[in-house]
């Protein structure tokens, strides 16, 4: 489990500020040691993809644009190479396009500059905090809708008896959802999953929800569809009789 805060009982969480700008990275580094964390930092995206792969990490602060792999190759690499650690953007290109490349690719979080460091540290605290589950206990950690079984401790989903892979980004999501019959929309996907409001933009939901469908519908085509859209409402995942 990722340490968030620091104490007698935990460890101080570890986070990696990826810049090039050698002023704005070490204010980033002070701001964070200041919240009791650890905190190391690169100028290349090179040298982040090195210590994301051979460091342990809780999350990481990552400039898009950087001297020679820009923050996007980085998440690409670091994603493939099955790293989850949350990752929060900072970018000064603010064009919506742009931020949703940034989730789709896996990240948790984007910050255009100019930016008050208090709100890029509070968001990084945000992603710490959904980072670290709360694991529900006894009969409680085997969650079911209908044939669906979702494990909350080994995050192990399966149906009818199948396994399904599913990424970090994608179990969030269907954890969020397990309640059979609750309606959620798009915006409160969005503030629970992501933390994160794209001006009402809910187009990284309707992805994420279509990964699902291609994962745990699509492919058991003798069973009925556990993923429904109320139009003008949001999703349920319904278990139908």
């Amino acid at each position: 489990m990722n340490a968030t805060l620091t104490g007698a009982d935990t460890v101080p969480a570890r986070v990696l500020i990826v810049d090039d700008e050698a002023n704005l990275a070490e204010l980033l580094v002070m701001a964070c040691q200041v919240k009791g964390w650890e905190a190391a930092s690169v100028g290349t995206g090179r040298d982040a993809v090195a210590r994301a792969r051979n460091e342990h990490f809780d999350a990481i602060v990552l400039d898009v644009m950087l001297p020679d792999l820009d923050g996007f190759a980085v998440i690409e690499k670091v994603r493939g190479e099955g790293i989850d650690t949350p990752v929060v953007f900072l970018s000064a290109r603010d064009e919506v396009d742009d931020r949703l490349t940034g989730l789709r690719l896996g990240g948790d979080d984007y910050v255009t500059k100019p930016f008050n460091l208090d709100e890029v540290i509070a968001r990084v605290e945000a992603r710490l905090r959904r980072s670290a589950p709360v694991i529900p206990s006894g009969d409680e950690d085997l969650l079911r809708v209908g044939d669906l079984e979702l494990d909350a401790r080994s995050h192990e989903v399966s149906r009818a008896g199948h396994p399904i892979d599913l990424t970090a980004r994608e179990f969030e999501v269907l954890l969020f959802m397990r309640n059979p019959r609750a309606v959620l929309s798009k915006a409160q996907i969005l503030d629970r999953v992501w933390d994160y409001d794209f001006g009402g933009n809910g187009n990284i939901v309707e992805l994420y929800v279509s990964y699902l469908r291609k994962k745990i519908d699509a492919p058991f085509e003798d069973l009925p569809n556990l993923f429904h859209t109320k139009r003008g409402a949001g999703y349920i995942l319904r278990a139908d009789q």
